[in-house]
């Protein structure tokens, strides 16, 4: 074993357990609480391979979760941003760029840019992986919201065209998977947890 190595991603493995307490938006699905980044995490990544058959394009399963183990490490220093924070969102790109170049020096460089490159193609959606990665990210917080009984909406005085805007990685990547999406919304309407888009376009 090279120790100099070692050292380096047991520093890594350190530095992200802080994961475990950066807290989002989103409630567990019993409402008693706020889910942790790290939650999150484990959740979509148990999801790429039950939800597998729903993919449209032919995808790597054991890709996609290191994929989505990995895609928002970086909050341990640029922190969660609300999907549906305008503000917050201006500068959530340099934040987290910035992060990354900090976090993932921390490994040797060959898990440095592996480790890297799936981060950055996350954030891309522009392969049959990431869009898939993607479709999850954004199917987990809804299912849970709509458990919840909108919490995040409520909160946020979202409406129906931004939710449906979020969620359009769901309609590309795993299509099947979209009525639940319409039916989820048209229910968050019907409680008046959110706004219906319709009355405002």
């Amino acid at each position: 074993m090279e120790q100099s190595r070692f050292d380096k991603q047991l520093d890594f493995l350190i530095q992200i357990d802080r994961m475990k307490n950066i807290e989002r938006q989103t409630l567990i699905a019993d409402g008693s609480r706020r889910e942790t980044d790290a939650e999150h995490s484990w959740h979509i990544a148990v999801m790429a391979f039950l939800l597998k058959e729903y993919a449209v394009e032919p995808i790597d399963v054991d890709r996609v979760v290191r994929m989505l183990l990995v895609h928002d490490l970086v909050e341990v220093y640029a922190g969660d941003t609300f999907c549906y924070d305008v503000q917050g969102n201006l500068d959530k790109k340099e934040r987290e760029e910035a992060a990354a170049d900090r976090l993932f020096s921390m490994l040797p460089d060959d898990q440095r840019d592996e480790i890297r490159a799936l981060f950055e193609e996350f954030d891309r959606m522009d392969t049959p992986d990431s869009r898939y990665a993607a479709s999850l990210d954004r199917l987990q917080p809804i299912i849970n919201n709509h458990l919840t009984n909108g919490h995040t909406w409520r909160k946020g005085h979202v409406n129906s065209n931004q939710v449906f805007e979020r969620m359009a990685p769901i309609k590309e990547a795993t299509p099947s998977l979209w009525p639940l999406v319409e039916k989820i919304v048209a229910h968050g309407i019907e409680i008046g947890a959110l706004v219906d888009g319709k009355e405002n376009a």
